[in-house]
């Protein structure tokens, strides 16, 4: 995932604040994620469970990395796309809803975890995270797609943020 992130700020970085502002967020989620899971660097964590503050501020930088997306990202990319071409419209178009399916696991989870860990069984927490993980990577996959076509079919009319 980090790696992904890197790549994707040396790709498009400086194209667009907005994209610079949410890829700089995603790359703040995922060392936050990983701290959480207790993945490396972060493994001396790895069999006790992170604390509520923890789990806390992590819900917040998720929170706000959908947020960032849904509100600023991905319209600036439906709209430039509409604007520019109907096969970038068509794309950003199916690839929302997978995306969106990540967002509804990722709302869940900071409901079950975000205030009351206490109340949740450490196993429970342990898959449901694993389960967010994985549904982050593919999100990040279907969001680079977006991001590529708005940069690479567009770069020539994307107007700055």
């Amino acid at each position: 995932m980090y790696t992904r992130v890197q790549q994707a700020q040396e790709k498009w970085g400086g194209s667009l604040s907005a994209i610079d502002h949410w890829l700089d967020e995603r790359q703040q989620l995922i060392v936050n994620y990983c701290r959480l899971a207790g993945l490396p660097p972060f493994e001396k964590d790895r069999h006790t469970m992170p604390s509520q503050q923890k789990i806390k501020e992590f819900c917040q930088l998720l929170m706000d990395y959908l947020s960032a997306g849904h509100f600023e990202v991905y319209e600036r990319i439906v709209m430039q796309c509409a604007i520019n071409g109907t096969n970038s419209r068509s794309l950003a178009d199916n690839l929302y809803p997978k995306i969106a399916v990540s967002t509804d696991l990722a709302l869940a989870f900071n409901d079950n975890y975000a205030e009351h860990l206490s109340t949740r069984k450490s196993g429970t927490f342990d898959n449901d995270l694993s389960a967010l993980g994985q549904a982050l990577e593919e999100r990040f996959a279907l969001e680079d797609r977006l991001i590529e076509t708005l940069y690479i079919k567009h770069k020539d009319n994307i107007t700055p943020a």
